[in-house]
């Protein structure tokens, strides 16, 4: 079993300076914590791998193809491999889990 904390890993991700932090990587997934404060803008590109973001905090828009919504704490929400997507309007800094299937890079 592997078992982690959001409060320690937001932490190490905060002392490595950067939005993701993978913290798991299997054979069939890996999952991730990004992390985009308010005001600021997603640099994303479409991935080769099918994604679910579940929103820890915050609150923003998101825009996957075509289809916009807003989200905030407890949304889900699944992104076929491929489509263009990016999170925008961040109003309050957005912590976001991510689940890559397959694994990310």
């Amino acid at each position: 079993m592997k078992a982690f904390r959001l409060d320690e890993l937001e932490a190490e991700r905060a002392a490595n300076d950067g939005a993701y932090l993978q913290f798991l990587r299997e054979r069939n997934m890996s999952v991730g914590l990004y992390a985009l404060d308010a005001g600021q803008s997603d640099p994303q590109q479409p991935h080769r791998q099918d994604e679910v973001y579940f929103v820890v905090s915050g609150r923003a828009s998101i825009t996957v193809g075509e289809e916009t919504t807003t989200v905030a704490r407890g949304s889900v929400v699944y992104v076929p491999a491929g489509v263009p997507h990016k999170f925008h309007h961040i109003s309050e800094d957005l912590r976001v889990m991510v689940v890559f299937s397959p694994p990310e890079g």
